[in-house]
């Protein structure tokens, strides 16, 4: 492996990377998935239509554990989501 060079600013580094193989300098057989649990994710706003009862429901519930409706959603989305991906 190639030693990795120390680079003198971030574009320097993005420049080197986006122009180097590497596989020349990582050896990615031995990677490990990583976890950043405090990194803040970017979030997209967007236009989501729902029946006017199913609104009301998610308000419902979100009013019983005292927090927002947007909050619940997500929450429920989440989970959704990594049951589904358990299940592949």
């Amino acid at each position: 492996m190639k030693k990795i060079p120390n680079f003198e600013s971030e574009d320097k580094e993005r420049e080197f990377w986006a122009n180097a193989d590497s596989s020349e300098y990582i050896d990615w057989k031995k990677a490990k998935k990583v976890v950043f649990p405090d990194l803040k994710p970017s979030v997209k706003t967007i236009s989501l239509r729902l029946p006017e009862s199913m609104l009301e429901e998610i308000k419902l519930l979100a009013n019983k554990h005292d927090i927002p409706y947007q909050s619940l959603m997500k929450i429920f989305l989440y989970e959704r989501i990594k049951k589904e991906l358990v299940h592949k």
